[in-house]
């Protein structure tokens, strides 16, 4: 059974085999973090590809969360202050964690235990927080704070 696809302003990607859902406000950072995953982790050998840049479709078919992206912006990416660049996407991916950037100060310190992002459709993701610094390899970071079945495959 699949759910009606919602439109929810965000940022997908998948990086190795895992899907993730850059959330936040405008401006907080989604499109540049994801960007930036996805150049280190194709640094890395691992597989990574845009889904979607500021709209994402997100649906729930068999329990599974999927992020698809609308045609009218396939391939698209805005980098803020640089404007519109070209970008390799896939149409679609199984969505695992939702990805919040934090810019420093990082308050709270320490983010809630088991924090979630609710879709509109009333189902969640795990939502880790990612924080945002000049310097930092925010893809290591990553790697870091994920659960440890969070497999990236082709290290």
């Amino acid at each position: 059974m699949t759910s009606p696809a919602v439109n929810v302003h965000a940022t997908a990607v998948v990086l190795g085999t895992q899907g993730f859902l850059f959330v936040g406000p405008s401006g907080a950072g989604k499109t540049m973090l994801a960007l930036s995953c996805l150049a280190a982790a194709r640094h890395c050998g691992l597989f990574a590809a845009l889904v979607s840049d500021d709209q994402v479709l997100i649906s729930v078919c068999n329990g599974r969360i999927i992020a698809r992206r609308p045609a009218s912006i396939a391939g698209l990416a805005e980098v803020r202050g640089a404007g519109i660049v070209a970008v390799e996407t896939i149409p679609a991916a199984v969505i695992d964690f939702a990805i919040l950037p934090v810019k420093p100060p990082f308050e709270p310190r320490l983010p809630p235990e088991n924090e979630r992002f609710s879709l509109p459709s009333g189902d969640f993701l795990p939502l880790h927080r990612l924080p945002l610094a000049e310097g930092l390899n925010s893809f290591e970071i990553l790697r870091l704070i994920l659960p440890h079945n969070a497999n990236f495959q082709g290290q």
